[in-house]
């Protein structure tokens, strides 16, 4: 493509530039942009999106790490059935938070190494975390952290269970 510009000279005279612009230029541009928006389409479709079971544990983890503690009450422990399914394990409990009283549960399946839902004492106080932003988001149990009273000497044998796998 070829452009024409007349241009003033310090002698004033008008001179005739002849200018040739190439589209070609455009081309490892536009091949570039055009790579890198397939590679990060390819990369955003195939990185694998979390399972439920990873969402929930890194909930856990972080009410755990950053939520506020209040007393609660256990109400009850349940195995729920589900035809075709796993039984799940749920813990419900409740708990006051400026004034509000809250009642949850708390899927506690995948946590059965740290809890025995069948020796869980239903009625007695403990301890909830809960997320300042969201007081209705909260936990009894994680995986580095336990809400329920349970006898001291066990829980003591238990500490020192976790101790010496951390040290592994």
């Amino acid at each position: 493509m070829t452009r024409q510009h007349v241009v003033g000279s310090d002698s004033g005279q008008l001179d005739l530039v002849i200018v040739r612009m190439s589209t070609l230029r455009y081309y490892p541009a536009l091949i570039g942009g055009a790579t890198l928006l397939a590679v990060g389409t390819t990369y955003l479709l195939r990185r694998g999106r979390k399972t439920p079971e990873q969402v929930e544990k890194e909930r856990r983890l972080r009410i755990s790490l950053h939520g506020r503690i209040t007393d609660g009450t256990v109400i009850d422990a349940q195995e729920v059935t589900q035809e075709g399914h796993d039984a799940i394990q749920m813990l419900i409990y409740q708990y006051d938070v400026a004034g509000v009283s809250y009642e949850a549960s708390q899927d506690i399946t995948y946590l059965r190494q740290y809890v025995d839902i069948h020796t869980c004492k239903v009625g007695l106080p403990s301890s909830v975390k809960y997320n300042p932003q969201n007081p209705g988001d909260s936990i009894v149990i994680a995986e580095d952290w336990s809400g329920l009273r349970t006898d001291p000497i066990v829980s003591g044998i238990r500490r020192r269970e976790l101790e010496a796998e951390r040290k592994r």
